[in-house]
Parts: C-alpha cells; structure tokens; sequence
C-alpha cells in the first residue's frame, strides 16, 4: 500500500476535513470513491480506522496510528516535490487569477514575490472578475484562481482558502450597528445584478426583510475599485450618507486612517469566503501543488 499514496493522501484529506463530502470536493473525485478507497485501506490492514459520526468522524486507535505515519509520508513527499523542483528548474511563468477584491487588496505585495521563490518560477498575476477566473481556469490559460463564489464544475477542483466580511461604508460617520430601517435613509452605490458582493449581500437583506427596490440608487458599478473611487470622490453630506458594501479587506487602511466609516447590520454578519480554484489535470502538478499550499499557509 505503500507504493500507492493516493489512498493515504485521501485518508489525510479525510482526517484533515472531518468529514468524506469534504474531502472529495478537496481531492476532485466522487464521495463513493472517497469511501472506497477507506474500505481498501481497512481490508488491506484488517481492522477499522474511521468511525463516521453526526459531526464528522473519528479516528480509532489503529486510525490513529496510521495517520502519525501517513503525516511522516506527507511531509517527506513534499519535502522530496520541492527538491524535484529544483532539479526540473523548468523556466515557466505561473499564471495566477484573482478578483478585484483578492488581487488588489487581500494579497500582500510581498506574496507574489515570496510564491515565486517557493515555485522557482516567474509569476503573472491576472485580476478580473471571479466568473471570468473560472473560465480561463477551465480553458487552461491560467494555472489557479482565488475567488470569491463557491462553484461546481466537474473539470475543477475547488478549495476553502479563508473568511471574507462585507460591510456597510461612507466617507461621512455612520452609527457602528445598522437597523433595517436605518438603510431606507442612505444615498447607495450599488454592485451590478450577478456580482458575488450582491448575491451575498441580497441573502442577507432578504433575511431581514428589506428590499433594495425600495433604495436610493445613486448609481450601479462592477467592481470593487470603482465603488471604492466613487465613495471616496463623493460629496460628504452626514444628513444623507452615500452608502455602498464591501469586503473589510478593501478598506482596512481608510478606516484606519479616519478616511471611510464601516458599520454593521444588527444581529447579522455578511460573511461569504474566498475560495481557491485549479483544474483537476493539475492535482499533481508539483507546481500547482506548492502553490496551493503555499496560500493555506497562511503566508499570503
């Protein structure tokens, strides 16, 4: 079993994940196939490793003791990937995509440069809207995207990277919690119709029954730099604020600065995630796979 990996890696995936749905969207493949692979591994040492429970599983004594070794496997894999890599040196550049939000204001400056001394490699970063990502994702002419919209597409795998907190912004105070009715008040500049901001965004309102037909549209936009230019070149008026919602990312340094004003609705936190977004061809790709755990790293 030894020889063959990839159903140890699953069964780290399974660990890691506490849970088999988890870990296939991880791995790309089906959860039968997850489950499968499990049962082998188990037939193959003659006694159970996992117990599935109600909120997720848990490792028996024997389970426990093969996730030490497989742990030990893992990280001489990945030790020996990152050797490989020296030994390939293949001059490439790696094709990064990111939305407007991630590219421009999660990632830090020093990221890319740090990527491209993990990987070797040259790296071009491209920032569109996460839509547009997926598809050069799928079409192969970008090697990974970060994303702001959970998808399902059976040619890509798709990863959790980290939270993402949208909140109500003005250039002008605004009182720290929100009420419904409070919104009725403000002057908006609003996302397009498909955007993920909206999508979240009208979940939440529809969750406290308020209705953006009913809002004072000032204008609509499709990207997170120009609402973060049209509030920032906005007339500041305190009796009738202009009003627009975006990721906490993008404005942490105004906010700071005494710039922008966020506030929060009461009782609800507009909380969507970012994502991490590869073609399943590239699973094993050495590259692919540095880069990917390079940003669950924490390092970007």
């Amino acid at each position: 079993m030894l020889k063959d990996f990839t159903k140890l890696e699953t069964f780290l995936s399974v660990v890691r994940e506490r849970s088999f749905s988890k870990a296939s969207a991880k791995l790309g493949i089906s959860q039968p196939a997850v489950t499968q692979q499990m049962k082998f591994i188990e037939q193959y040492l003659d006694t159970k490793i996992i117990e599935r429970k109600k909120n997720g599983i848990r490792l028996t004594a024997a389970g426990e003791e093969l996730y030490r070794i497989a742990v030990k496997l893992d990280k001489c894999i990945h030790e020996a990937e990152i050797d490989i890599l020296k030994i390939i040196n293949k001059k490439v550049t790696f094709r990064l995509g990111t939305s407007f939000t991630i590219g421009n204001y999660v990632l830090p400056g020093e990221c890319l440069n740090s990527l491209s001394d993990v990987i070797n490699n040259d790296v071009k970063l491209t920032i569109e809207v996460s839509k547009n990502i997926v598809e050069k994702v799928k079409d192969r002419e970008l090697d990974l995207g970060l994303i702001e919209a959970h998808i399902i597409d059976d040619d890509l795998i798709i990863r959790e990277w980290r939270d993402d907190e949208l909140v109500v912004f003005s250039n002008v105070p605004l009182p720290k919690v929100l009420y419904p009715e409070d919104l009725y008040d403000f002057r908006w500049v609003c996302r397009e119709e498909g955007s993920q901001t909206r999508k979240v965004v009208g979940e939440v309102f529809e969750r406290i029954g308020v209705s953006c037909n009913n809002f004072n549209v000032l204008s609509v936009v499709t990207n997170t730099t120009a609402v973060l230019q049209t509030i920032k070149r906005s007339q500041k008026d305190e009796k009738s604020p202009i009003v627009s919602i975006i990721s906490r990312h993008a404005i942490a340094d105004e906010v700071q600065n005494g710039i922008f004003y966020e506030a929060r609705l009461h009782g609800y936190a507009m909380m969507r995630k970012f994502y991490i977004v590869y073609h399943k061809e590239n699973k094993h790709n050495a590259f692919v796979t540095n880069t990917v755990d390079f940003i669950l790293s924490g390092k970007c």
